[in-house]
This record gives C-alpha cells, sequence and structure tokens, in this order.
C-alpha cells in the first residue's frame, strides 16, 4: 500500500511539473494536472477519511446504544420496583402482612437517615465565585436556608473577585446571613493562584473545615432547595465506601431564548443517560463540579484539589476513582441553576469543557493503566468509553464529517464512495437518542443538529489544543451570567446605589469564524447544484449553512450590551 501510494504521488508531481515546466501552459494542461493531483492524491485521501469517520461514528454509536440499553434497563427495574413497594404498601394499609409493614418501615427510615437531628454529620457548603454581581445573592440565599441544624453546618463562601465593590457587597450579604445565626465565613484570596481548584483546596485548609465529615459544593448560580442535604446525605451515611453524590442540575432560563433551549436538551442527555450509566454499571461519572456532595475522606485519600488541568472537578472524580471510591447519581435530586445566555459566554464554556478533559486523558493515562485498585473493565471503561469516545471521538467525527469531509466530496463529484448509513442512519439514530430526554424541544430537533455541527468546530479545536497541550490549554475564562427573572432584581437592588442608572444598548455580536464556514458551506451547496446534485447533498449544506449564519450573525443567544463609546 504504501509502494502505491508513492507511486500515486510521483505521478501526480511528475503531472504538475510537466505542467509548471511548460513554456505555455494551456488552461487543459492545468486541467490534466488537476486530474492527475485529484485522483491519485485528493480522491485517496479523501476516501480514508471517509472510512475514518466511519470507524468514529459507529464508536460513538454502540456507545449510545450501549448506554441507552443500561438506561432503559434501570428504568424497567426501577418500575417493577415501585410496582412491588405500591404492594407492600396496599398489605400494610389492610393489616394483612407483618413482614411487609417492617420492611417498608425499613426502607422509609433508610430514606430518612440523615432526617434525624442527633445523627447529623457536620458539614461545609462550599460557594466558589468570581465577580458574580447578578446571582451571589441567591447561591447565598439558597445555601443559608438548607434544612440542616444549624450547629451542623458551615457556610464557606470563597470569593476570589477581583472587583472591589463586588467583593464588598457578597461580604455585607454573608455578615447579613452571619447576624440571622447562620454560621457562615467569607474568604477572600489576594491572588488567583489555582483559579476554582486553588479556592477549594484554600477553603479546605482552615481549621474550620477539617473537622467537617462531608463538603456540599454550590456554584454561584446554583440554588439547592432546603431538602438537599436530608436527600443526598443518604448513600454517603449508608455506605461508607461512596465517595461522592451527584445531583441533576435544573435549568430556570431553559426556555429563556434558542441557545438555552439547546444546552437543554444536549445537557438533559449528559443527566439521563451518561451519568445515569455510570453510576449504575461502574460506580464512575464525572463529576461536575458542583450540586455534588463529596466525603471529606474521600476528598484527602485522592491528594486534594489540583489545578494541572481546566476540568479539577473531572480530575478529582478519576484520582478518587482510581483509588477504589465509588459515586452515585441521584437522578430524582435537582438543582436550580443558570445556563449561558450569550453565545460568547457558552463558547468560552464549551472550549474549557472540551480541551479540559482532552487534556487529562493526556495527562491521566499513565495513572490509569498503573492502577490497581481499578478492574480491567473499569480501565476500560474509564479510557475509552469515557475519555476516548465521549471527550475526544465525539467532537472530531462531527466537525471532520459533516464540516470538511461531506463538503470535499461534493467537490469531487462523486469519485469518492459514502456509504449511507454513515451519512444518514447513524446520525438519526445516535439524534433520537439524544432527543427522547427533552421531548418538549421536538420541535428543535434539526436545527440543535446542524447547531451542534457549527459547534463542533470550536470544540474539536479545543480537543487537539488538549491533546497537544498548546498555549490555551489552561486558559480559563469564568462564564458570564445575566441573572434570570428573579436573579436580576436582587443585584439589581444592590448595585443601585453604587452605580448612576445608565439604560444600555443591546446589541448582537458577529461571530466571523461562523460565517466563514457558512460562506464555505454554501460555495459548496451552490457547486453541488450547479455541477452535480445526483447524491441530494446541497439540501444538507444548504441547511447547514443557514445555521452557521444564524449563529455568526448572533440570533441564537441573548443580545449583549454594547460598549460605551
Amino acid at each position: 500500500m504504501h509502494a502505491i501510494a508513492m507511486r500515486r504521488l510521483g505521478s501526480a508531481a511528475a503531472a504538475v511539473a510537466a505542467a509548471a515546466g511548460s513554456p505555455a501552459t494551456s488552461p487543459s494542461a492545468l486541467r490534466a494536472a488537476w486530474r492527475a493531483v485529484r485522483g491519485h492524491v485528493v480522491v485517496p485521501v479523501l476516501q480514508l477519511a471517509v472510512y475514518v469517520c466511519a470507524a468514529m461514528s459507529l464508536m460513538l454509536f454502540l456507545e449510545r446504544l450501549y448506554m441507552a440499553a443500561v438506561v432503559a434497563g434501570l428504568w424497567l427495574h426501577r418500575r417493577r420496583r415501585n410496582k412491588r413497594r405500591q404492594h407492600r404498601r396496599r398489605l400494610l394499609a389492610g393489616g394483612e402482612d407483618d413482614d411487609a409493614w417492617q420492611r417498608v418501615q425499613d426502607e422509609d427510615e433508610d430514606l430518612e437517615a440523615a432526617g434525624d437531628d442527633h445523627r447529623c454529620p457536620l458539614v461545609l457548603v462550599q460557594i466558589p465565585m468570581f465577580n458574580e454581581r447578578q446571582v451571589y445573592r441567591l447561591s447565598i440565599g439558597a445555601a443559608c436556608g438548607l434544612s440542616w441544624p444549624s450547629d451542623r453546618l458551615v457556610i464557606q463562601v470563597l470569593d476570589d473577585s477581583t472587583d472591589p465593590v463586588i467583593r464588598e457587597l457578597v461580604e455585607v450579604e454573608c455578615a447579613r446571613w452571619a447576624r440571622k445565626g447562620v454560621c457562615i465565613r467569607y474568604e477572600n484570596r489576594s491572588n488567583r493562584s489555582g483559579y476554582k481548584a486553588g479556592a477549594m483546596r484554600e477553603g479546605l485548609r482552615k481549621p474550620y473545615a477539617r473537622c467537617c465529615e462531608f463538603v456540599a459544593i454550590f456554584d454561584a448560580d446554583f440554588q439547592p432547595d432546603a431538602d438537599f442535604l436530608r436527600r443526598a446525605l443518604p448513600p454517603l451515611l449508608r455506605d461508607p465506601g461512596v465517595a461522592l453524590v451527584q445531583a441533576r442540575w435544573r435549568f430556570v432560563n431553559a426556555g429563556d431564548c434558542l441557545l438555552t433551549r439547546i444546552q437543554e436538551m444536549s445537557l438533559n442527555y449528559h443527566f439521563a443517560v451518561e451519568q445515569e450509566a455510570g453510576s449504575a454499571c461502574h460506580a464512575f461519572f464525572g463529576f461536575n463540579g458542583t450540586a455534588g456532595v463529596w466525603r471529606a475522606a474521600a476528598l484527602a485519600d485522592a491528594g486534594g484539589w489540583k489545578e494541572r488541568t481546566t476540568v479539577e472537578d473531572m480530575d478529582l472524580a478519576v484520582r478518587a476513582s482510581l483509588r477504589g471510591w465509588r459515586f452515585v447519581y441521584v437522578g430524582d435530586l435537582g438543582v436550580r441553576n443558570e445556563l449561558p445566555s450569550t453565545f460568547k459566554a457558552y463558547r468560552y464554556q464549551q472550549h474549557r469543557w472540551s480541551c479540559g478533559p482532552a487534556n487529562l486523558f493526556r495527562k491521566v493515562t499513565p495513572e490509569i493503566l498503573r492502577s490497581e485498585r481499578v478492574s480491567p473493565w473499569k480501565k476500560l471503561h474509564i479510557l475509552y468509553a469515557f475519555f476516548l469516545v465521549r471527550k475526544v471521538v465525539a467532537h472530531l467525527v462531527t466537525f471532520l464529517f459533516y464540516c470538511v469531509v461531506i463538503p470535499a466530496c461534493v467537490l469531487v463529484q462523486g469519485d469518492v464512495h459514502l456509504p449511507r448509513y454513515v451519512a444518514m442512519y447513524v446520525p438519526a439514530a445516535i439524534t433520537v437518542l439524544n432527543a427522547v430526554c427533552t421531548p418538549r424541544s421536538g420541535h428543535l430537533l434539526v436545527f440543535w443538529i446542524l447547531f451542534e455541527n457549527v459547534m463542533s468546530m470550536h470544540r474539536s479545536k479545543a480537543a487537539i489544543i488538549g491533546l497537544l497541550e498548546a498555549s490555551r490549554a489552561n486558559e480559563w475564562v469564568v462564564t458570564d451570567k445575566l441573572g434570570s427573572g428573579k436573579a436580576t432584581t436582587a443585584a439589581a437592588v444592590a448595585t443601585k446605589k453604587t452605580k448612576k442608572k445608565q439604560q444600555p444598548v443591546w446589541t448582537r455580536e458577529v461571530h466571523v469564524l461562523e460565517l466563514v464556514l457558512g460562506a464555505c458551506l454554501l460555495y459548496c451547496a451552490v457547486y453541488d447544484i450547479v455541477f452535480f446534485g445526483q447524491d441530494h447533498f446541497y439540501m444538507y449544506l444548504l441547511l447547514q449553512s443557514a445555521a452557521a449564519f444564524i449563529v455568526g450573525f448572533g440570533y441564537v443567544g441573548a443580545s449583549v450590551p454594547a460598549a460605551p463609546s
């Protein structure tokens, strides 16, 4: 194969050289040279790319199908369990079965194991934040409102704000709750060393934090319900081998704009399928960085917080899993939070979420292979399914196939064999599996697919940066929160005294890369219509280019305040 390829390259190079060396190169000679390069170089390379994309698509499809089967099995199991439980309650109501009565009592006691104030462990609630003007009062208020004995709860606000006005507002808010009898501590660092991981690590070193048995973590825009700890702690209290309980996210602003609706679809699948399957089959999943409770002993055993990547939460989860700790995902326990409303904020977030895991994959692979406490099956799951397929292959295949290979195949006019199952059936099946988790947004399914293809340009670039550990591998940009609904009112009241009222001018951002992508796809679509069009790829290319233009002209996210002139 290597010899054949070399001969093809040699003949193509000879044809090009002959055309270039002619004293009067005619158009026919240039066309002949292009045919030689096209037939011996472009077409074979494209055909190889098609086969590589087909293999990656099948890897992704099989992984999605496996997780869907696991979740379906869990749903059937829970349904049968609930029916048996209802049956026992009916027997209890009739007084016919004393054993059933005892079993129901035992189950209820387990569910409320954390409800007895005398048995409540000491819990530290950490709230890291950075210049969170819009949402700081919501998160602090929700944490202070947790239903837990006041002498067994410590609220720790880790404020890395660089804006002195915001820093003062947060400190005043903490003092207000302290006057109400809440044990709340305000911590501010002189530098942002280690970013979020550094702040969390410093917080755990405080004397009052060392005696806490469990650590609950909420980002600045997260608002737990009052009963969160009473519902999250029982798995940790029942099983000393459990290190983490992860709750699901509930989005308060999912209906604000098209961008938040699309995020809701993707994140619902992540929680309902990926986290659920990982918890059930392997007792492992990536910690989401918030809305979770850690066992303090597990945190220390795993080596604590490290800032070697921008996904310090996932890094901690992997290290804890390699030490033999198990994780539990509680899908019916939700925590309210806010989704990014502007495309710029979302793009920065996706860069961090794509670059960080790929960079961690590079760094943690030797540790996983050397681990003696983890079974080979779990090692395979972490390296292949969790990292390779979901964090690398998923991004690369989406961009390469839908934004590069298909348009390039159109330009070579049918000389490349493109299997129909790769272009249609496998993507359709993956899309259906994802859409089931958010039925209310089913009408947005087509645009969701096109939008994900556009975003794959940024995600694949970020994944490559992470794998190569390039210059932006450790770039950390905090996701901006605009505040949603009631979220804005508290901040507005607090800031009216500090700033003069000024009516902002709202504008839409223009994103050049998306516009360039849309123009390239549009050119390929027109080329297909004019010169080929047999396989009707122009229909997809027109839709995809339209989606890229919609994103490029800023019509998927909320408008942003214009810069002052």
